[in-house]
């Protein structure tokens, strides 16, 4: 599934980069032309998301015993990278067109081409945002967030040319330009953030942590009598959970079983999928950092 929605994303931006910089060319328009490294942009995005999540769900192997999950996550790092330098090109060659000046052409050609440029970004950027969205995909999701940024841009450079058509102030076309790497910028940064917290094996957020120990307390077995060492993480897709369960002493190791299977099964059902690991102790005195179960 994730493959046929990064593959729909290829063959969107693949078109519409071929009428932008046809349009361009033939316009002039700076503006347009920058909507054409944009879009080339997110169509290297689009190929690392598709490429990627055929590699994230390779099962886990020799070398890579904890699968390839996370390599959804270094594929939008690389992204956001390419947003940012794109938004340094951007910006440069308005400025050059500022200074040098220069004059548009064809401009209802240069407005219609962006105006579907707009409606068909944002109508795929729905569909691949969707889908990430049900798969938990992080490659799917930062493709759709710069389709979204692309139609963004697109209908802002779509009211530029419009402008310059009807007043014929040719400055509009650079400035709108440079105007447009301002939120590419913006995306870019946080994709990288957001992809670094995951790289670096950041904690699942405090909702998803407190559901876990809610899950835990939620034991009505007796046996278990507490719990230290939460530990989780994000790969991809996938959520990573393990904890120390201490259970009473004269628990028969069959019965521990039971419980941590039990346990992981409502720790998957309360996140919705997850790696659960669970490390079986002995009861001991409670040290700091350890909780107690069933008023003990």
């Amino acid at each position: 599934m994730k493959q046929r929605i990064a593959g729909l994303s290829v063959a969107s931006n693949t078109t519409l980069i071929l009428l932008k910089f046809v349009a361009g060319a033939l316009t002039g328009s700076v503006a347009i032309l920058t909507e054409a490294v944009h879009s080339s942009i997110d169509l290297v995005a689009s190929l690392v998301a598709f490429f990627s999540v055929r590699i994230a769900d390779e099962p886990a192997d020799e070398r890579h015993s904890y699968g390839h999950e996370k390599i959804e996550n270094l594929a939008a790092a690389f992204e956001a990278i390419l947003i940012l330098v794109g938004s340094v090109v951007i910006a440069f060659e308005a400025i050059r067109r500022l200074v040098t000046g220069g004059r548009t052409h064809l401009l209802g050609l240069g407005i219609g081409v962006i105006a579907i440029s707009a409606v068909g970004n944002l109508a795929v950027s729905v569909v691949v945002g969707r889908g990430g969205r049900r798969t938990g995909s992080p490659a799917l999701e930062g493709d759709a967030a710069h389709l979204r940024t692309d139609a963004a841009s697109s209908l802002f450079v779509l009211a530029a040319l419009v402008l310059v058509k009807l007043t014929g102030d040719q400055w509009i076309d650079p400035v709108a330009a440079l105007a447009v790497a301002g939120p590419i910028v913006i995306t870019g940064l946080r994709l990288l953030v957001r992809s670094g917290e995951v790289l670096v094996d950041q904690a699942l957020p405090a909702e998803e942590t407190e559901a876990i120990v809610r899950a835990i307390e939620a034991v009505s077995d007796d046996a278990v009598v507490g719990f230290h060492q939460l530990r989780t993480r994000r790969g991809g897709s996938q959520r990573y959970v393990d904890v120390h369960i201490q259970f009473r002493r004269g628990t028969s190791l069959e019965q521990a079983h039971r419980v941590a299977h039990e346990l992981k099964d409502r720790i998957d059902t309360v996140l919705g999928g997850a790696d659960v690991l669970i490390h079986l102790e002995p009861e001991d005195r409670l040290r700091p950092g350890q909780q107690a179960l069933h008023g003990d």
